[in-house]
């Protein structure tokens, strides 16, 4: 049997089921991960100072977060990469003039454009986002990630990038009308390929779970990148396997069709 070494896991859709919980077997198959010493890693959209948690019940303490612009390994920064100020700014700018939300992630806060707007109100709680304010001037050089909560069918077509920068929709029920915005050089694949440098664990020897389109640069990436059944369509034809949704152990059976899982 091949030997693997790393097993990077998405967040929303691939570990949290749609309540938010995280299925028995996923739970047992991280167990199992770690019992085998093979590293398990959190990589997500998601603010890192916000999923902390997440890690504490399947002991995982190392994290890729703002779509690969941050990783975090047994505590330790690895690296961090903040967005040139122009494209925030082009990109408020254009919210603003559309009526769009906008939220900014840096390493210790989300900033948003408007607190009091629904639209906000249900992207925090849908991602359960509590550290929380409004943006300003100040934090401009130190955004990580951001996230553009768009009005109207096709409110992301407003956002034309020259280079090096695409919307990716948030795969997650309900949220299909916000983008996250992803660097072609900083985004999760990024993240993972200068992890693995760092820890001298070769690209073959790699495991990766996504369902969004921000995993399809990591599920390309890694030696053995796995689609989720319930995966954004468009997403398959970046992954070398596709395994059952995350409401029907997933993960667990995807690392069972490797010959991990007995």
């Amino acid at each position: 049997m091949k030997e693997y070494n790393i097993l990077f896991l998405d967040i929303d859709g691939t570990i949290l089921k749609p309540d938010d919980t995280i299925e028995n077997s996923t739970k047992a198959a991280i167990a199992e991960m770690k019992r085998q010493e093979i590293e398990v890693v959190l990589a997500t959209g998601r603010p890192i100072h916000e999923i902390a948690d997440l890690g504490e019940e399947p002991q995982i303490s190392s994290f890729i977060g703002y779509n690969g612009a941050l990783g975090i390994y047994e505590g330790e920064t690895i690296f961090a990469e903040a967005m040139n100020a122009e494209d925030v700014r082009y990109i408020l700018d254009v919210a603003k003039q559309n009526g769009d939300e906008v939220v900014l992630y840096t390493n210790n806060k989300n900033y948003l454009t408007d607190l009091e707007s629904e639209l906000v109100k249900s992207f925090l709680h849908q991602f359960h986002l509590t550290q929380n304010a409004i943006f300003t001037e100040k934090v401009i050089n130190d955004i990580l990630g951001l996230t553009i909560i768009t009005t109207g069918k096709l409110g992301h077509e407003r956002y034309q990038f020259s280079s090096g920068i695409h919307l990716s929709q948030v795969n997650v029920e309900g949220m299909q009308h916000c983008f996250d915005v992803i660097r072609d050089r900083v985004n999760k694949g990024v993240g993972v390929e200068l992890l693995l440098k760092k820890l001298g664990i070769e690209r073959e020897s790699s495991i990766a779970f996504g369902d969004g389109m921000n995993d399809k640069e990591m599920l390309a990436y890694v030696g053995v990148g796995f689609a989720m059944g319930n995966a954004h369509p468009e997403l398959f034809q970046h992954a070398s396997h596709k395994t059952t949704s995350v409401m029907d152990s997933g993960i667990y059976n995807g690392l069972k069709s490797l010959g991990l899982i007995g």
